[in-house]
């Protein structure tokens, strides 16, 4: 009972801990947004619509912000307890520092199931619903809900698509099809269309390459004949880290089934299906702060150097994610160095506790 009620008290601390440091993270964040994005103002497009846009975006916040809010309010949770004496006295009375990592641990199962339904059920959702709404008040009911463009290679086809709008209008798309190293013709159409479950080309006009000779011509409309789909596309076009484990797993298989390069899908797929490890890898080197070598120190000295390691964290996937696509190693390594780093640095730094 008593092993019960100090693992629900440690769970409570922890917990309540990274409620706070989410919420001030995102209070902070939307502030300072809410401040850079008045500039965007204009027209219909008022101050009260660019809060709204953002208070809309903030479950993809949450997501985006969650490997922070943990390692800092294990920080704080822990290290309010240590200051106290309280982890002294459970020490002494005879918890050992495994069991404690334990209670620790706990409430972390129920930060990582939220967190993971957060991002793959709900920003998704609600990223692709802000931006849109955000571009149809600024620019109207026909507001282009992507302008990233994209190239998309399909069989003997390369496309280029200049954006998709909320309707699931695609504009300015030009197919360039070849017979071998031959060029056949040259398409560029206005908009294609998606009716039932097939794509028309709207204004086209379409040149034909035939030996030293062209020969242009114009059409209306015409039935393009493609395997792509609008989800597809908005895959394509839309930003690969709001995108859920799902739809990135999709796109990397759609990819590589065209013989075409699929790493940054495949990254952005490892770095969500990997959370829960790296969040339990966090909260170990937390916890090593607390119980090793700076259980001496300042509260804020220890949460300092917790930022610090945070920030590396990120900084170290953020590196080595163009690495894997420059050197050609596994996306699968870029999540997993970092993450293995934490788990030997915290294990190190545990190992000399005194």
């Amino acid at each position: 009972m008593l092993i019960d009620r100090l693992d629900r008290y440690i769970a409570r601390n922890v917990l309540g801990a990274m409620l706070v440091v989410q919420v001030m993270v995102l209070g902070l964040d939307l502030v300072i947004s809410y401040i850079n994005d008045l500039g965007d103002v204009a027209g219909n497009y008022t101050a009260l619509d660019v809060l709204f846009y953002l208070i809309m975006r903030l479950p993809w916040r949450f997501y985006e912000y969650a490997p922070v809010a943990v390692l800092i309010g294990a920080l704080v949770g822990l290290g309010t307890m240590a200051s106290s004496n309280e982890l002294t006295v459970m020490r002494a009375a005879g918890r050992s520092l495994g069991r404690i990592l334990l209670g620790v641990l706990k409430p972390l199962v129920l930060v990582i199931l939220i967190t993971m339904a957060i991002g793959e059920f709900v920003s998704p959702a609600t990223e692709q619903h802000a931006e849109a709404w955000r571009l149809e008040q600024s620019e109207g009911a026909d507001a282009v809900l992507s302008t990233r463009g994209g190239w998309q290679r399909e069989g003997e086809s390369f496309y280029r698509f200049g954006t998709i709008r909320a309707d699931d209008t695609l504009i300015n798309v030009i197919r360039y099809r070849f017979d071998g190293q031959q060029l056949v013709d040259a398409t560029q159409a206005a908009r294609a269309v998606w009716e039932g479950d097939a794509w028309t080309l709207q204004d086209v006009e379409v040149t034909h390459f035939e030996g030293d000779t062209t020969r242009a011509e114009h059409v209306s409309s015409q039935t393009w004949e493609t395997a792509l789909t609008p989800a597809q596309l908005n895959r394509l076009l839309r930003p690969l880290d709001s995108q859920p484990m799902t739809s990135l797993w999709q796109y990397a298989s759609y990819l590589q089934g065209q013989g075409q390069e699929a790493t940054q899908p495949l990254l952005y797929f490892w770095q969500k299906s990997l959370l829960p490890v790296t969040l339990a890898g966090l909260v170990l080197l937390a916890a090593s702060f607390v119980f090793g070598p700076l259980r001496t120190v300042a509260a804020g000295t220890r949460i300092f150097y917790g930022v610090i390691v945070g920030l590396t964290f990120k900084y170290l996937q953020d590196l080595l994610a163009p690495a894997s696509v420059l050197f050609g190693f596994s996306p699968s390594l870029a999540v997993v160095v970092p993450t293995a780093t934490c788990y030997l640095l915290g294990l190190w730094l545990l190992r000399r506790t005194g």
